[in-house]
């Protein structure tokens, strides 16, 4: 599990397809990741990924069929950043929301404007989606946990603070570019019950 909250961002040093199934090696420039260990749990731009090789501040990670049909791993190139957070421990602060790192889909930046000092970020989503997602409830969008301020039919709206902009790859971003979003967790199992609820005597 993960909160949301990024600790920092790496780079893809490098990727090499495996029979379909990718491998990444990520670089992590600075020191918070120096307790991950091999087979240690890690998000990488909101993907739940397994550490499979250490070295020099770097990581490796496999990526399977399923993650590449989904998320946008696969579209990943040598240079590119990523958000980056360690999973979470007993005692640690939830800062943000409970983040399975299994993600739902991939959705679209639509448009990015101003709004005083912070930025307001729209999202597409599919309609399949797009029912999971709640005026001021979570979202986690590459890794990062935000607040949905809006929802209309398959769009959604965010704000981004100055911090968030600044620590994190979605300041980066441009109208057009892919995403991954997770869904509130307790969205699932809700239509999980009441469809269960449906087709039992």
């Amino acid at each position: 599990m993960f909160t949301g909250i990024i600790s920092s961002t790496g780079i893809v040093a490098g990727s090499e397809n495996k029979n379909g199934d990718l491998v990444l090696l990520i670089s992590v420039p600075d020191t918070n990741f120096d307790g991950l260990e091999i087979g240690d749990s890690i998000s990488v731009s909101g993907v739940c990924l397994t550490a499979t090789v250490l070295e020099d501040h770097q990581f490796t990670a496999d990526v399977s069929m399923e993650t590449l049909a989904c998320t946008t791993l696969g579209m990943l190139k040598t240079g590119d950043a990523v958000n980056l957070e360690m999973a979470l421990k007993a005692g640690d602060a939830l800062g943000g929301h409970l983040v399975s790192g299994h993600v739902d889909d991939r959705g679209v930046l639509v448009s990015r404007v101003c709004d005083a000092r912070s930025e307001r970020y729209q999202f597409k989503v599919s309609k399949h989606l797009s029912r999971y997602i709640a005026s001021k409830g979570s979202v986690c969008v590459d890794g990062v946990s935000l607040t949905v301020n809006d929802v209309n039919h398959q769009h959604f709206a965010v704000n981004l603070i100055p911090h968030t902009l600044e620590n994190t790859t979605l300041g980066k971003l441009r109208s057009g570019d892919w995403v991954n979003i997770e869904v509130d967790i307790l969205a699932r199992y809700v239509e999980r019950m009441v469809s269960v609820d449906k087709v039992l005597p």
